[in-house]
């Protein structure tokens, strides 16, 4: 196979939708030698700010020196941004290689009784496989989906990572906080060292006592690691950071955002957290790797004139973290917001943290099957604002959005990561947007 049609390929495997159990990615492994078994991993889970933390260190180990495996999903424009090592996606004609190594693996497990493997579960196989070819220092690893069952927990992470704990994915990780924590702190092995920015009760409670059955340590980010948020402005989030025996003043980091300085102190905890395993990080590297990552789509600056941000908040969470940016990052007039969710997600709850600041709202559908009954936000945001449009094409919605946007007015376009993918991608093809900060 090329890549294209590699890409096909892909596409057919999505009919075996999420498939719970780790039988099919351990028996893939297997037969592929076991290259997790040659990584030192650094894990990281979540469920918002899993993929920005993961930046934030592997851009710090790769200012270290280290050459760095980063694997991170969804995708934003195309599948070779899953798969990084030091900043640069995979090459087509690479990733093409890798599944033409692997398909005839996937073939022998159909014929011994297996079921045939999930997409996700190729193209994690694809990425352990690749860094292990590629003999990277360390492989940073994001969670696909909770963490227990997740096909990313074949590997043994020197530590692992739970940045948070929302209610996300319900139908697939449980109905209640205690539930979907059960599930993320799967990641905790023996022998690791665990870093959590958790702040819930109950949440913290589950990780504890999955953190002492298996015998391992729990550094707390706000407890044992204190930080503070010095300011916040459209170019970066600048905080000071205390724990482990360091002292780190005016870190800088160019996510915006409060959540990227709590972000930043977990992935600068993480870092430190290697030295019980005799390997220290040194502490410029840390202030370069946290001032030189990009994270595309989150709080994301595309264009000053006219303003365009564009945010993946795509759960209620994330929403909260969006309006405290609006409300303490940004200066504007009007609020002009295109929106777009999938069915699973709580958007009543995410339009009431929104809604109420939007001058305008305009509701669209993102490209996702799972983007049913999308004009129900329309209702809930008539409660905020007699200014609702509904257009159904992101690229229509898009354009509603500049031809109301004013002078000194921001245009803000978030919800789902697909749609929020398909608008950067209209947007960086149109004339005249002023691109980047």
């Amino acid at each position: 196979m090329n890549y294209d049609e590699a890409m096909i390929f892909f596409k057919k495997l999505t009919k075996f939708g999420w498939n719970p159990g780790l039988q099919r990615i351990q028996k893939l492994m297997s037969l592929l030698d076991n290259p997790e078994k040659k990584l030192k991993v650094i894990h990281i889970g979540g469920t918002n700010g899993k993929g920005s933390t993961s930046a934030m260190v592997a851009s710090i180990l790769q200012e270290a020196g280290y050459r760095v495996g980063l694997f991170t999903s969804p995708h934003l424009h195309s599948y070779t941004e899953r798969i990084q090592i030091n900043r640069v996606q995979i090459e087509k004609e690479r990733l093409a290689q890798l599944l033409n190594t692997i398909k005839p693996y996937m073939e022998q497990m159909v014929a011994d009784g297996y079921e045939h493997p999930t997409e996700f579960e190729v193209y994690t196989a694809m990425a352990l496989l690749y860094f292990a070819q590629e003999k990277v220092d360390f492989a940073v690893i994001e969670v696909g989906l909770g963490g227990l069952i997740d096909s990313t927990n074949v590997v043994d992470p020197l530590v692992a990572v739970i940045t948070n704990v929302g209610m996300d994915h319900m139908d697939y990780l449980g109905s209640t906080i205690q539930e979907i924590t059960r599930v993320k702190a799967g990641i905790i092995k023996p022998g690791c060292k665990v870093v959590t920015a958790v702040d819930n009760r109950e949440a913290l409670e589950i990780i504890k006592e999955v953190c002492q059955k298996n015998k391992v340590e729990l550094i707390q980010v706000g407890k044992d690691i204190k930080y503070d948020v010095k300011s916040m402005t459209p170019e970066g989030t600048v905080f000071d950071f205390c724990g482990l025996n360091q002292t780190l003043t005016d870190l800088k980091t160019s996510l915006l955002g409060y959540h990227q300085a709590v972000n930043g102190a977990t992935a600068v905890t993480a870092i430190l957290a290697l030295a019980y395993f005799g390997l220290k990080i040194p502490l410029e590297a840390v202030r370069r790797g946290l001032t030189k990552t990009v994270w595309a789509a989150r709080l994301e600056v595309i264009s000053q004139n006219p303003m365009i941000l564009l945010d993946a908040a795509h759960n209620v969470d994330g929403a909260v973290s969006l309006k405290h940016a609006l409300k303490h990052i940004f200066k504007y007039k009007k609020l002009i917001l295109v929106i777009g969710m999938l069915a699973d997600k709580e958007r009543h709850k995410v339009m009431e943290a929104l809604g109420p600041l939007a001058h305008t709202v305009i509701v669209t559908k993102p490209n996702n099957p799972r983007a049913t009954n999308w004009q129900s936000m329309a209702e809930v945001a008539s409660k905020y604002t007699s200014q609702v449009f509904v257009e159904e094409k992101i690229e229509g919605a898009v354009e509603k959005g500049l031809t109301l946007i004013e002078k000194d007015d921001l245009l803000c376009i978030t919800g789902s990561i697909y749609m929020v993918a398909d608008a950067r991608a209209y947007l960086m093809s149109k004339k005249g947007i002023n691109k980047g900060k």
